[in-house]
């Protein structure tokens, strides 16, 4: 099998970098059209906006550092926590110390005091390019949610931020509507059993989900660093293999598989899909333990297999197959690819 691979490869070696070629050509010309939004084109050295492009990546980033501004007004050092190094750069691109939009985004947490509950309520926030334009990248952290919970909080917060904020600075909404509603979250979470007993009982609505994602490539760092913190946020299992193609594997709770689906298919792709979806239902005589058992994966890592290629973005297929092999999945590589591994 592996064999055969490379051969097939080697054949089609020229076909495939002229194939790449025209795709980074097509790319390019995206990214020129929407240079603001994308933060590697805009450090490519001597390129520049044009005026309109300027003006507007210009006014959302004195957005940003205006809001960013007023938090740190009315929060403390205990309870917002910046990260400084993109604050920096995002201040140096307003102030005119530089002609270049920032390239890492602004990102801070906020503690939450909350009025109606004992809870710690933490809220992570990050700014796309395009914010306040688009939404912002908020995540709400606290112990005493399940998982299916805060995915459904997250939902809600979503929901009411496009209704109320699109096109707004949103933080301060989103931190009170946080404030006015975890509580109800919370008291809607069943108690858990001693992580000792391992007697944590799955609720019957959940169901065990394993998603096979298929993209045309995964190259972009911002992307695949992405995927490995929402699949550990959202205590998912699997794999992803950059390159061309890439693959992608999560396995976990239905919500929280479909919640990690639903944040990657908005971003930038080619070509991305779900190549095939396997699903077990679950009752209550369900435990951690048995839950567990259904994984496929031990916990979530970016797999390469020798990668190669004249831009080292192909991985080798052969080793791919017997991965998932050991892992009792051969079959997806002919869902993957066409061809029976062997």
């Amino acid at each position: 099998m592996q064999t055969a691979i490379k051969h097939q490869k080697t054949e089609e070696e020229e076909e495939e970098e002229e194939e790449e070629e025209e795709e980074e050509e097509e790319e390019e010309e995206e990214k020129a059209e929407n240079a603001y939004k994308s933060l590697v084109f805009q450090r490519i050295p001597g390129f520049k906006l044009n005026p309109p492009l300027r003006m507007a990546c210009l006014e959302k980033a004195e957005a940003q550092a205006a809001e960013i501004e007023l938090l740190v007004s009315m929060f403390d050092q205990e309870e917002l926590r910046v990260d400084e190094l993109s604050h920096a750069d995002l201040r140096a691109y307003v102030e005119g110390s530089t002609s270049s939009p920032p390239c890492s985004r602004p990102q801070f947490s906020i503690k939450l005091q909350m009025e109606n509950s004992a809870a710690n309520v933490t809220l992570v926030c990050s700014y796309p390019a395009d914010y306040p334009a688009e939404l912002p990248n908020i995540t709400v952290r606290c112990a005493e949610l399940t998982r299916s919970q805060q995915v459904q909080l997250h939902s809600d917060l979503q929901i009411y931020l496009s209704e109320t904020c699109r096109g707004d600075v949103c933080v301060l909404p989103a931190v009170q509507w946080v404030k006015e509603n975890a509580h109800g979250y919370i008291t809607k979470s069943a108690p858990l059993c001693s992580p000792e007993k391992q007697s944590l009982l799955i609720q019957s609505e959940n169901t065990f989900t394993r998603l096979w994602i298929y993209s045309h490539h995964i190259y972009n760092k911002i992307k695949r660093k992405s995927i490995l913190e929402w699949s550990k946020e959202l205590e998912l299992s699997g794999f992803s293999m950059p390159g061309k193609p890439g693959v992608v594997c999560v396995e976990g709770l239905q919500s929280a598989c479909d919640e990690f689906w639903a944040r990657v298919k908005v971003l930038t792709w080619k070509r991305i899909m779900i190549r095939h979806r396997e699903e077990v239902p679950l009752d209550t005589s369900w435990t951690q333990e048995s839950f567990d058992s259904l994984r496929k994966f031990s916990g979530f890592r970016e797999a390469m297999f020798e990668p190669h290629g004249s831009r080292g973005n192909h991985m080798d297929l052969g080793q791919l197959y017997q991965f998932l092999s050991d892992r009792g999945c051969a079959d997806i590589f002919q869902m993957y690819f066409g061809i029976e591994g062997k």
